[in-house]
């Protein structure tokens, strides 16, 4: 069982390939866009699992595959990070009309997609996402970025990838911790946009999440589906795109005053979120109480975080998470934009939001 999504962007279209297996047959999906060496960047740790049986599938496809490997880690999304990415392709020789690999997770995928969208002023890039979260979200849309001090993803471009495929095999190696992280913006998009969804999530998201091959095919291809259909009708979110920052300001806030550590990775920062963005629009009373509540309990049923209690070590202070929220690139005018709910599937977007309410659901 596998499917085949498009992302409609006129002259920029491209397929998201998801099925089990599918890394088998990468070399010939890659086959008709190598031109040339083709970096294939990984981390040291995807590259240990994965890398050989992969460099393996492009030399039988013919593929001149050259693996560039980097350190694991967010630390890695950084401006020294992508020095030694950029200094790494070119030492390749890959050519403008070539393309590169990003196999891994979101750090990878962001990172090398940033890096090949400067190198030689463009260079064509294909997401292999490692991980559940890049899956259903960072692989697809284009955005790439590193960090700065003052936040996540910072500086970065549109850059949008030639082909993604995405094998739900390979999560199959996934530690728990990072797969639940995924499995959160898996259920971002029913909470979003498809209340429908939502209802399937509560009744085979433990199925999917125990292994279950089409109950996490499903999974990823309709949250594929979903940001597809997003992202084709606003590329550079200048609207409508933006619900996909559902959790986000908050996550964001939580992970830089958490210092970007193990105390919270950013799926787990996104739950959190997302549970306050919940709250804060019943606070607001555009929301019922039964809608956050129902939320809330589906992701503590997964064994996910729901609030700032829930992150190990001493409470983030408030005007820590202010200051962090006022660096968001969603801030517009001065004014923090949230996304906020009438209900399960009903996110929309706001700037008019008291701080004193973003008080209250920060300090409760």
């Amino acid at each position: 069982m596998s499917e085949v999504i498009q992302v409609g962007l006129e002259g920029r279209g491209y397929d998201i390939h998801v099925g089990h297996g599918l890394l088998t047959e990468a070399g010939a999906l890659l086959k008709p866009l190598a031109r040339g060496p083709v970096p294939v960047v990984t981390d040291a740790t995807v590259g240990e699992i994965h890398l050989a049986s992969f460099l393996d599938v492009c030399s039988k496809s013919g593929i001149d595959a050259r693996p560039v490997v980097m350190p694991p880690g967010e630390g890695t999304k950084s401006f020294a990070g992508l020095e030694n990415l950029s200094i790494a392709l070119l030492e390749t020789g890959v050519g403008r009309g070539g393309l590169i690999v990003a196999l891994g997770g979101g750090v990878i995928g962001d990172l090398t997609g940033f890096a090949a969208g400067v190198l030689k002023r463009g260079v064509a890039f294909a997401q292999i996402p490692t991980t559940l979260l890049a899956q259903v979200d960072s692989s697809v849309g284009g955005k790439t970025a590193i960090n700065a001090p003052q936040g996540k993803n910072l500086i970065g471009l549109f850059h949008q990838p030639r082909i993604v495929i995405a094998d739900t095999a390979l999560l199959d190696t996934l530690p728990r911790r990072e797969l639940l992280a995924g499995y959160v913006e898996v259920v971002k998009y029913g909470a979003l946009g498809d209340a429908h969804f939502f209802d399937w999530l509560e009744v085979n998201g433990a199925k999917a999440l125990a292994g279950g091959k089409n109950a996490m095919i499903h999974a990823v291809a309709h949250s594929c589906r979903m940001k597809a259909a997003i992202v084709g009708r606003d590329e550079r979110e200048t609207g409508e795109r933006a619900l996909l920052n559902l959790g986000h300001t908050f996550g964001h806030a939580l992970e830089a005053a958490t210092g970007f550590s193990d105390r919270l990775i950013h799926g787990e920062g996104v739950a959190i979120g997302m549970t306050l963005a919940f709250r804060l629009s019943v606070r607001l009373g555009l929301c019922p109480g039964q809608d956050a509540e129902r939320f809330a309990r589906h992701l503590e049923s997964a064994g996910l975080p729901s609030a700032i209690s829930d992150i190990p070590g001493p409470r983030p202070a408030f005007e820590a998470l202010i200051a962090a929220m006022g660096h968001d690139k969603k801030v517009k005018d001065g004014k923090l934009t949230f996304i906020l709910l009438h209900g399960l599937g009903q996110a929309f977007v706001t700037s008019d939001v008291p701080l004193e309410a973003v008080k209250d659901v920060l300090s409760a």
